[in-house]
């Protein structure tokens, strides 16, 4: 057995009742670790990953265990999610998960509740966000990621994109539609747009994944 497989025994064997589960973060997690760990250092003790929007922290819990040397700093608007993210920071076997912080992503960083220091963090890690979330909360992204990360650094996204104005296939064309009929500000992001976004804060693209259910994971780099 690998030591990947046996991590995620154990981490599958912890338990809590506060913990909150989705299922799709259940069918995209593994994907979602193996694209992000073939990127980052994985022998330089001591480098730093946040992540903004953690939801239930269930992705946090599940990648911890892969990265021993990254402590995870998972953050969240809805605080009702803290005790979540508590619970797998709790169960976390390598113990790199961090308290969670409130975040409000459309605030620059500096007006965080706590404000981290310019050039702080090696890895910025969001997942499924920019699509159920005003494009503010994009334009925030991006701000803090300019700030944030340190020259060198990457931050992932994942979820769905549109690509140079075409969104495909036409499940991803439905869900962005249902997704603009329960509230218009959401929808779809188009990977032009973000790069027009990642110029301006000192970031290029420098990786499309295509990953499983016609979703992709992008790297970002701070120059």
């Amino acid at each position: 057995m690998s030591l990947l497989t046996r991590l995620l025994h154990t981490s599958l064997r912890c338990s809590s009742s506060r913990k909150s589960t989705h299922p799709s973060a259940d069918r995209n997690s593994q994907p979602i670790a193996d694209a992000l760990v073939a990127q980052v250092d994985k022998n330089t003790p001591n480098l730093q990953l946040l992540e903004i929007a953690s939801g239930s922290g269930q992705h946090a819990g599940f990648l911890a265990p892969f990265l021993p040397n990254i402590s995870i700093q998972p953050t969240e608007n809805a605080r009702e999610m803290f005790s979540s993210i508590s619970a797998y920071a709790a169960d976390c076997v390598t113990g790199n998960i961090r308290a969670p912080l409130h975040v409000d992503i459309t605030e620059e960083p500096g007006r965080w509740e706590a404000p981290p220091q310019a050039a702080s963090y090696d890895y910025m890690f969001n997942s499924n966000m920019m699509h159920i979330s005003p494009w503010s909360c994009s334009v925030g992204l991006f701000r803090a990621a300019g700030v944030l990360l340190k020259k060198g650094g990457k931050m992932f996204t994942y979820g769905p994109y549109a690509q140079d104005g075409v969104l495909q296939p036409q499940s991803n064309v439905d869900f962005d539609r249902s997704l603009r009929q329960r509230n218009p500000s959401w929808g779809v992001r188009d990977i032009k747009d973000l790069k027009d976004l990642a110029t301006e804060n000192g970031l290029r693209l420098e990786k499309l994944v295509e990953m499983p259910s016609n979703n992709k994971f992008l790297t970002w780099l701070k120059l």
